[in-house]
């Protein structure tokens, strides 16, 4: 059987400088242990809001690393140093804006703020980026959103088999 090989990016100044812990990657860790039943490796780094150093580490867990699912947290509003979005249109082959448009869907129910979130997706080969927003409880709001839609997304780009503890997440796949 594959283990799943799942980045976790945090994009953050501080976090990535020592000034503070980095809450919101262990969340999305957090997050798909709860999710996911099936065997996965986090393959995490906490990163500062450089478009280049996040451009270089998205491409590195695609390319070299073969992660197939990338999710990153940071840099999604609309603060000049906000680039996540950028670097991940930027190493992008494909975009998946729906992705971005039920995250925001989703944050508005909670706060009128959700508009100026900019967090995306796309299609680097064979790994699905997600940009998810900052704060904990965002993350949590935003991946219970869309991820019932990650693991057939990966079934069609040829990845790993994701499988999920259906009382906290459950995934659609088409019926044969």
């Amino acid at each position: 059987m594959t283990i799943a090989k799942i980045g976790i990016v945090t994009v953050s100044d501080r976090a990535s400088k020592g000034i503070y812990d980095d809450i919101s990657g262990k969340a999305i860790i957090e997050t798909l242990n709860e999710y996911l039943t099936s065997s996965w490796e986090p393959i995490y780094e906490v990163v500062p809001d450089e478009q280049d150093i996040i451009e270089t580490t998205l491409i590195r867990m695609a390319d070299e690393l073969q992660c197939s699912l990338i999710v990153t947290t940071g840099g999604t509003g609309p603060a000049k140093r906000d680039v996540t979005p950028e670097a991940t249109e930027s190493v992008c082959d494909r975009m998946m804006p729906g992705f971005g448009e039920l995250m925001r869907t989703e944050s508005l129910k909670f706060v009128p703020t959700a508009i100026l979130s900019r967090q995306t997706a796309g299609l680097r080969g064979d790994s699905l980026i997600i940009n998810l927003p900052g704060k904990p409880k965002s993350i949590r709001e935003c991946l219970d959103a869309v991820f019932p839609a990650v693991p057939y997304c990966i079934d069609l780009m040829g990845g790993p088999y994701l499988e999920c503890d259906e009382t906290v997440i459950k995934p659609f796949r088409p019926k044969k």
